[in-house]
Protein backbone atom coordinates (compact mmCIF):
# COMPACT_ATOMS: atom_id res chain seq x y z
CA UNK A 1 0.00 0.00 0.00
CA UNK A 2 2.89 2.66 1.06
CA UNK A 3 4.82 1.95 -2.58
CA UNK A 4 1.48 2.63 -4.79
CA UNK A 5 0.48 5.89 -2.33
CA UNK A 6 4.61 6.50 -3.25
CA UNK A 7 4.39 6.04 -6.98
CA UNK A 8 0.94 8.15 -6.87
CA UNK A 9 3.12 10.98 -5.23
CA UNK A 10 5.58 10.65 -7.29
CA UNK A 11 3.26 10.70 -10.78
CA UNK A 12 1.76 13.75 -9.27
CA UNK A 13 5.29 15.25 -8.49
CA UNK A 14 6.09 14.61 -12.29
CA UNK A 15 2.79 15.73 -13.63
CA UNK A 16 3.17 19.04 -11.59
CA UNK A 17 6.60 19.99 -12.88
CA UNK A 18 5.36 19.03 -16.30
CA UNK A 19 2.20 21.29 -16.31
CA UNK A 20 4.85 24.06 -15.04
CA UNK A 21 6.79 23.69 -17.43
CA UNK A 22 4.33 23.77 -19.84
CA UNK A 23 3.14 26.98 -18.15
CA UNK A 24 6.30 28.31 -18.50
CA UNK A 25 7.08 28.05 -21.84
CA UNK A 26 3.20 28.90 -22.89
CA UNK A 27 4.15 32.05 -21.08
CA UNK A 28 6.66 33.04 -22.99
CA UNK A 29 6.30 31.67 -26.40
CA UNK A 30 2.52 33.35 -26.57
CA UNK A 31 3.82 36.80 -26.64
CA UNK A 32 6.21 35.47 -30.22
CA UNK A 33 3.83 33.00 -31.35
CA UNK A 34 0.40 34.63 -31.43
CA UNK A 35 1.77 37.87 -33.53
CA UNK A 36 3.52 35.47 -36.02
CA UNK A 37 0.29 33.39 -36.62
CA UNK A 38 -1.34 36.85 -36.84
CA UNK A 39 0.65 37.86 -39.46
CA UNK A 40 0.53 34.74 -41.68
CA UNK A 41 -2.63 35.00 -41.52
CA UNK A 42 -2.72 38.48 -42.95
CA UNK A 43 -0.35 37.62 -45.28
CA UNK A 44 -2.37 34.81 -46.55
CA UNK A 45 -5.34 37.04 -46.91
CA UNK A 46 -3.44 39.66 -48.20
CA UNK A 47 -2.39 36.98 -50.82
CA UNK A 48 -5.89 35.92 -52.06
CA UNK A 49 -7.39 39.21 -51.98
CA UNK A 50 -4.49 40.02 -54.57
CA UNK A 51 -4.72 37.50 -57.05
CA UNK A 52 -8.51 38.40 -57.19
CA UNK A 53 -8.24 42.21 -58.36
CA UNK A 54 -7.39 43.11 -61.49
CA UNK A 55 -6.32 47.00 -61.85
CA UNK A 56 -5.78 48.87 -65.54
CA UNK A 57 -2.14 48.24 -64.30
CA UNK A 58 -2.41 44.42 -63.84
CA UNK A 59 -2.98 42.69 -60.82
CA UNK A 60 -3.19 43.93 -56.90
CA UNK A 61 0.18 43.61 -56.04
CA UNK A 62 0.70 41.31 -52.71
CA UNK A 63 3.19 40.55 -50.28
CA UNK A 64 5.79 38.89 -52.99
CA UNK A 65 5.65 41.98 -55.07
CA UNK A 66 6.19 44.18 -52.68
CA UNK A 67 9.41 41.85 -51.03
CA UNK A 68 10.48 42.01 -54.77
CA UNK A 69 10.03 45.60 -54.64
CA UNK A 70 12.19 46.21 -51.57
CA UNK A 71 15.33 44.36 -53.09
CA UNK A 72 14.94 46.42 -56.64
CA UNK A 73 14.62 49.96 -54.56
CA UNK A 74 17.59 49.12 -52.19
CA UNK A 75 19.26 47.78 -55.73
CA UNK A 76 18.58 51.46 -56.97
CA UNK A 77 19.92 52.93 -53.73
CA UNK A 78 23.09 51.47 -54.29
CA UNK A 79 23.47 52.05 -57.71
CA UNK A 80 22.47 56.04 -57.20
CA UNK A 81 25.46 55.63 -54.49
CA UNK A 82 27.92 54.26 -57.00
CA UNK A 83 27.65 56.80 -59.59
CA UNK A 84 27.34 59.60 -56.72
CA UNK A 85 31.12 58.34 -55.64
CA UNK A 86 31.86 58.24 -59.25
CA UNK A 87 30.96 61.68 -60.16
CA UNK A 88 33.02 62.56 -56.70
CA UNK A 89 35.79 60.89 -58.16
CA UNK A 90 36.07 62.59 -61.20
CA UNK A 91 35.55 65.87 -59.72
CA UNK A 92 38.37 65.83 -57.55
CA UNK A 93 40.50 63.70 -60.74
CA UNK A 94 39.76 66.71 -62.52
CA UNK A 95 40.56 69.56 -59.89
CA UNK A 96 44.03 67.49 -58.65
CA UNK A 97 45.22 68.36 -62.67
CA UNK A 98 44.09 72.14 -63.21
CA UNK A 99 45.92 72.15 -59.60
CA UNK A 100 49.07 70.38 -61.05
CA UNK A 101 48.93 72.54 -64.17
CA UNK A 102 47.84 76.17 -62.29
CA UNK A 103 48.87 76.39 -58.45
CA UNK A 104 46.61 79.11 -58.36
CA UNK A 105 42.96 77.81 -59.53
CA UNK A 106 40.13 77.55 -57.21
CA UNK A 107 39.01 74.53 -57.23
CA UNK A 108 35.08 74.07 -58.51
CA UNK A 109 32.87 72.12 -56.09
CA UNK A 110 29.60 71.07 -57.46
CA UNK A 111 26.81 68.70 -55.65
CA UNK A 112 25.76 65.33 -57.53
CA UNK A 113 22.06 66.12 -58.70
CA UNK A 114 21.11 63.00 -59.02
CA UNK A 115 17.77 61.55 -58.11
CA UNK A 116 16.78 60.65 -55.00
CA UNK A 117 16.58 57.36 -54.02
CA UNK A 118 13.54 55.67 -51.74
CA UNK A 119 15.78 55.21 -48.94
CA UNK A 120 16.74 58.91 -49.41
CA UNK A 121 12.96 59.94 -49.14
CA UNK A 122 12.50 57.82 -45.91
CA UNK A 123 15.70 60.04 -44.53
CA UNK A 124 14.01 62.91 -45.75
CA UNK A 125 10.37 62.58 -44.36
CA UNK A 126 11.88 61.01 -40.98
CA UNK A 127 13.81 64.26 -40.51
CA UNK A 128 10.83 66.50 -41.69
CA UNK A 129 8.32 64.77 -38.87
CA UNK A 130 10.57 64.60 -36.07
CA UNK A 131 11.55 68.67 -36.79
CA UNK A 132 7.80 69.49 -37.18
CA UNK A 133 7.31 67.31 -33.96
CA UNK A 134 10.26 68.86 -31.75
CA UNK A 135 9.13 72.25 -32.56
CA UNK A 136 5.70 71.21 -31.55
CA UNK A 137 6.48 69.88 -28.16
CA UNK A 138 8.88 73.44 -27.32
CA UNK A 139 5.26 75.42 -27.87
CA UNK A 140 2.67 73.02 -26.83
CA UNK A 141 4.24 70.97 -23.82
CA UNK A 142 5.05 74.59 -21.68
CA UNK A 143 1.58 75.63 -22.96
CA UNK A 144 -0.50 73.02 -21.61
CA UNK A 145 1.61 73.28 -18.26
CA UNK A 146 0.22 77.13 -18.20
CA UNK A 147 -3.53 76.44 -18.75
CA UNK A 148 -3.29 73.28 -16.51
CA UNK A 149 -2.39 75.75 -13.77
CA UNK A 150 -4.25 78.30 -14.63
CA UNK A 151 -8.19 78.30 -14.43
CA UNK A 152 -8.10 81.57 -16.14
CA UNK A 153 -5.73 81.10 -19.17
CA UNK A 154 -7.50 78.01 -19.57
CA UNK A 155 -11.09 79.42 -19.92
CA UNK A 156 -9.48 82.03 -22.41
CA UNK A 157 -7.96 79.88 -24.51
CA UNK A 158 -9.68 76.51 -24.25
CA UNK A 159 -12.59 77.70 -26.68
CA UNK A 160 -9.59 78.27 -29.80
CA UNK A 161 -8.09 75.11 -29.17
CA UNK A 162 -11.71 73.67 -29.68
CA UNK A 163 -12.43 75.27 -32.84
CA UNK A 164 -9.02 74.60 -34.16
CA UNK A 165 -8.55 70.98 -33.21
CA UNK A 166 -10.81 69.44 -35.57
CA UNK A 167 -9.62 71.66 -38.57
CA UNK A 168 -7.45 69.10 -40.91
CA UNK A 169 -3.84 70.63 -41.28
CA UNK A 170 -4.14 69.75 -45.00
CA UNK A 171 -6.85 72.51 -44.86
CA UNK A 172 -4.16 74.78 -43.48
CA UNK A 173 -1.50 73.82 -46.20
CA UNK A 174 -2.54 76.55 -49.34
CA UNK A 175 -2.43 79.28 -46.27
CA UNK A 176 1.13 77.90 -45.21
CA UNK A 177 2.55 77.76 -49.01
CA UNK A 178 1.27 80.92 -49.55
CA UNK A 179 2.71 82.61 -46.01
CA UNK A 180 6.02 81.19 -46.60
CA UNK A 181 5.84 82.01 -50.08
CA UNK A 182 5.65 85.76 -48.93
CA UNK A 183 7.42 85.47 -45.83
CA UNK A 184 10.60 83.37 -46.85
CA UNK A 185 12.43 85.03 -49.25
CA UNK A 186 15.61 84.30 -50.15
CA UNK A 187 18.24 84.03 -53.11
CA UNK A 188 19.69 80.95 -51.51
CA UNK A 189 17.29 79.84 -48.86
CA UNK A 190 19.03 77.27 -46.25
CA UNK A 191 16.04 74.95 -46.25
CA UNK A 192 13.98 74.08 -49.49
CA UNK A 193 10.06 75.81 -49.42
CA UNK A 194 8.53 72.50 -49.34
CA UNK A 195 10.41 71.12 -46.35
CA UNK A 196 9.09 74.30 -44.73
CA UNK A 197 5.50 73.94 -46.19
CA UNK A 198 5.69 70.34 -44.42
CA UNK A 199 7.33 71.15 -41.46
CA UNK A 200 4.78 73.94 -40.49
CA UNK A 201 1.77 71.57 -41.31
CA UNK A 202 3.46 68.83 -39.32
CA UNK A 203 3.94 71.50 -36.12
CA UNK A 204 0.19 72.44 -36.70
CA UNK A 205 -0.92 68.85 -36.67
CA UNK A 206 0.85 67.63 -33.20
CA UNK A 207 0.40 70.86 -31.22
CA UNK A 208 -2.99 70.13 -30.32
CA UNK A 209 -2.72 66.53 -28.66
CA UNK A 210 -0.04 67.48 -26.91
CA UNK A 211 -1.72 70.88 -25.24
CA UNK A 212 -4.72 69.00 -24.32
CA UNK A 213 -2.90 65.67 -22.82
CA UNK A 214 -0.68 68.01 -20.88
CA UNK A 215 -3.25 70.68 -19.51
CA UNK A 216 -5.10 67.58 -18.63
CA UNK A 217 -2.67 65.41 -16.74
CA UNK A 218 -1.23 69.08 -15.04
CA UNK A 219 -4.74 70.11 -14.00
CA UNK A 220 -5.12 66.27 -12.39
CA UNK A 221 -2.46 66.29 -10.23
CA UNK A 222 -3.03 65.12 -6.54
CA UNK A 223 -3.72 67.86 -4.58
CA UNK A 224 -1.60 66.21 -1.64
CA UNK A 225 1.06 67.04 -3.93
CA UNK A 226 0.28 70.76 -4.37
CA UNK A 227 0.25 70.97 -0.56
CA UNK A 228 3.36 69.58 -0.10
CA UNK A 229 4.63 72.16 -2.32
CA UNK A 230 3.09 74.60 -0.44
CA UNK A 231 4.60 73.40 3.01
CA UNK A 232 7.59 73.82 1.55
CA UNK A 233 7.16 76.78 0.34
CA UNK A 234 8.52 76.25 -3.10
CA UNK A 235 9.04 78.83 -5.60
CA UNK A 236 6.52 78.80 -8.87
CA UNK A 237 9.77 77.49 -10.99
CA UNK A 238 10.25 75.01 -8.67
CA UNK A 239 7.06 73.44 -7.88
CA UNK A 240 6.48 72.86 -11.67
CA UNK A 241 10.33 71.36 -12.45
CA UNK A 242 9.68 69.48 -8.87
CA UNK A 243 5.57 68.17 -8.99
CA UNK A 244 4.12 69.26 -12.01
CA UNK A 245 6.98 67.82 -14.40
CA UNK A 246 7.32 64.31 -12.79
CA UNK A 247 3.40 64.04 -12.16
CA UNK A 248 2.10 65.35 -15.33
CA UNK A 249 4.31 62.83 -17.90
CA UNK A 250 2.05 60.25 -18.51
CA UNK A 251 -0.50 62.36 -20.10
CA UNK A 252 2.27 64.36 -21.62
CA UNK A 253 3.89 61.30 -23.14
CA UNK A 254 0.37 60.14 -24.15
CA UNK A 255 0.03 63.59 -26.11
CA UNK A 256 3.17 63.16 -27.51
CA UNK A 257 2.59 59.79 -28.85
CA UNK A 258 -0.83 60.90 -30.07
CA UNK A 259 0.79 63.29 -31.84
CA UNK A 260 3.71 61.83 -33.34
CA UNK A 261 1.25 59.22 -35.17
CA UNK A 262 -0.95 61.51 -36.38
CA UNK A 263 2.15 63.83 -37.63
CA UNK A 264 3.54 60.94 -39.53
CA UNK A 265 0.17 60.22 -41.02
CA UNK A 266 -0.33 63.86 -42.40
CA UNK A 267 2.98 64.08 -43.30
CA UNK A 268 2.61 61.87 -46.26
CA UNK A 269 -0.42 63.98 -48.19
CA UNK A 270 1.67 66.99 -46.78
CA UNK A 271 4.65 65.70 -49.11
CA UNK A 272 2.58 65.39 -51.77
CA UNK A 273 1.13 68.14 -51.99
CA UNK A 274 4.04 70.59 -50.86
CA UNK A 275 6.19 68.14 -53.33
CA UNK A 276 8.49 68.07 -50.46
CA UNK A 277 10.80 65.35 -51.83
CA UNK A 278 10.18 62.08 -49.04
CA UNK A 279 7.57 59.47 -48.91
CA UNK A 280 5.07 61.29 -49.71
CA UNK A 281 6.39 62.49 -52.81
CA UNK A 282 7.56 58.87 -53.99
CA UNK A 283 3.96 57.63 -53.79
CA UNK A 284 2.77 60.59 -56.00
CA UNK A 285 5.41 60.16 -58.69
CA UNK A 286 4.68 56.88 -59.00
CA UNK A 287 0.95 57.15 -59.33
CA UNK A 288 1.77 59.52 -61.78
CA UNK A 289 4.39 56.67 -63.45
CA UNK A 290 1.37 54.57 -64.05
CA UNK A 291 4.41 52.28 -65.10
CA UNK A 292 3.86 47.61 -64.79
CA UNK A 293 5.62 48.33 -60.98
CA UNK A 294 3.69 51.64 -60.10
CA UNK A 295 1.17 49.66 -57.94
CA UNK A 296 3.70 47.13 -56.34
CA UNK A 297 6.35 50.41 -55.37
CA UNK A 298 3.57 51.96 -53.94
CA UNK A 299 2.30 49.41 -51.60
CA UNK A 300 6.11 48.89 -50.39
CA UNK A 301 5.89 52.41 -49.91
CA UNK A 302 2.42 52.32 -48.00
CA UNK A 303 4.44 48.67 -46.04
CA UNK A 304 7.23 51.34 -45.12
CA UNK A 305 4.97 53.73 -43.52
CA UNK A 306 3.15 51.37 -41.16
CA UNK A 307 6.47 49.86 -39.98
CA UNK A 308 8.19 53.40 -39.58
CA UNK A 309 5.22 54.40 -37.86
CA UNK A 310 4.82 51.81 -35.63
CA UNK A 311 8.56 52.12 -34.52
CA UNK A 312 8.25 55.27 -34.06
CA UNK A 313 5.80 54.79 -31.94
CA UNK A 314 7.27 51.94 -30.02
CA UNK A 315 10.28 54.35 -29.44
CA UNK A 316 8.27 56.87 -28.02
CA UNK A 317 7.08 54.01 -25.75
CA UNK A 318 10.22 53.15 -24.51
CA UNK A 319 11.40 56.99 -23.58
CA UNK A 320 8.21 57.01 -21.38
CA UNK A 321 9.18 53.98 -19.38
CA UNK A 322 12.46 55.24 -18.72
CA UNK A 323 11.49 59.05 -17.60
CA UNK A 324 8.35 58.15 -15.79
CA UNK A 325 7.56 57.38 -12.53
CA UNK A 326 4.49 55.40 -13.32
CA UNK A 327 5.61 52.83 -15.46
CA UNK A 328 2.36 50.87 -16.02
CA UNK A 329 1.10 53.84 -17.76
CA UNK A 330 4.24 53.34 -20.41
CA UNK A 331 3.33 49.62 -21.43
CA UNK A 332 -0.19 50.68 -22.74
Amino acid sequence: MNTLISKFVASNSALNVITKKVTRFSDFSKPVLLPVIGMLIFLFLWTIAASSINTSLGKFPGPAEVGTQMVNLYQEHVAEREKADAFYKRQDDRNAKRIAQDPNYEAKIRSYTGKETFLDQIFTSLITVMSGFILAAFIAVPLGIAIGLSKNLNMAINPIIQVFKPVSPLAWLPLVTMAVSALYVSDDPYFAKSFVNSLITVTLCCIWPMVINTSVGVASINQDWDNVSKVLRLPKLKHIQKIVIPAAIPSIFTGMRMSLGVAWMVLIAAEMLAQNPGLGKFVWDEFQNGSSDSLSRIMTAVVVIGLIGFLLDRTMQKIQYHVSWNKESAKL
